[in-house]
C-alpha cells in the first residue's frame, strides 16, 4: 500500500534528517514528495540547499502541493536555518493544522519539533527535539528517548538518529517486520 508523504525543504535543512527517512520510506513503497519552500533562494527552480551545501531538486513547489485526501504524513526535517524559514511558511502552517485536524501523522526531527511546539500541538504529549530546541516544546513531556511516538506525532532528537527515525516511520505505516526487512537489506554483514 502506498502512502503519500510530504517533506518540506527550506534552505538550511539538515541533509541526513530529510534523506534517510525519505530513502527508507520509498523503499517501503511510500509516495514521498519533497516540497520546495516558497522562501528558498532557488524556489523558482524548485531547489533547496542543505546546511552543508547539498542542493536538492525538489519534486514539487508549494504551489504544486495542495492538500490531498490520501496524505498520510507530513515530515519536517531539522536544520536551524531551514526551520527558521519553515516556521514562517504559510503553506506548512496550513498543512500542519489540517493534518492535526484530520488526524494524519506528523513527524519532525531535530529543530523541526519546535515548529509544532510553538503552535501548541505538543502540550500534554511526549516529544523530543535537539537539546537546544527542547525549550520550544511548550507543555510537552520530554523523555530520555531519541525517537518518541505519541499518538500520531513522531519526534526525534537529531541527525544521529535519522536512520532510526526513518525506520520508526516505516514501522508506523508498514509494520515492524517491513522496517526490519528494509534495515536488514541495507546492512553489509558478511559482504567483502
Amino acid at each position: 500500500m502506498s502512502h503519500l508523504i510530504y517533506i518540506p525543504l527550506a534552505d538550511g535543512f539538515e541533509t541526513a534528517e530529510a534523506m534517510f527517512p525519505l530513502d527508507l520510506l520509498r523503499r517501503a513503497g511510500a509516495e514521498v514528495r519533497t516540497v520546495c519552500a516558497a522562501a528558498n533562494e532557488g524556489a523558482a527552480s524548485k531547489t533547496a540547499c542543505s546546511s552543508h551545501g547539498v542542493r536538492i531538486l525538489c519534486d514539487l513547489a508549494e504551489t504544486e502541493a495542495p492538500w490531498r485526501e490520501e496524505l498520510a504524513m507530513l515530515l519536517i526535517p531539522g536544520g536551524g536555518r531551514g526551520v527558521e524559514i519553515l516556521q514562517r511558511d504559510e503553506w506548512l502552517r496550513g498543512m500542519i493544522e489540517r493534518c492535526d485536524a484530520e488526524e494524519r501523522y506528523i513527524a519532525a526531527i531535530c529543530a523541526g519539533p519546535s515548529i509544532l511546539g510553538r503552535m501548541g500541538l505538543l502540550r500534554g504529549r511526549r516529544a523530543t527535539a535537539y537539546p537546544t530546541f527542547r525549550q520550544y516544546l511548550d507543555g510537552a513531556e520530554i523523555p530520555g528517548e531519541r525517537v518518541v511516538r505519541d499518538g500520531r506525532y513522531v519526534t526525534a532528537a537529531g541527525a544521529g538518529v535519522s536512520m532510526r527515525f526513518g525506520a520508526a516511520l516505516v514501522a508506523l505505516l508498514y509494520g515492524k517486520d517491513e522496517a526490519a526487512r528494509i534495515l536488514g537489506s541495507m546492512e553489509c554483514d558478511g559482504a567483502e
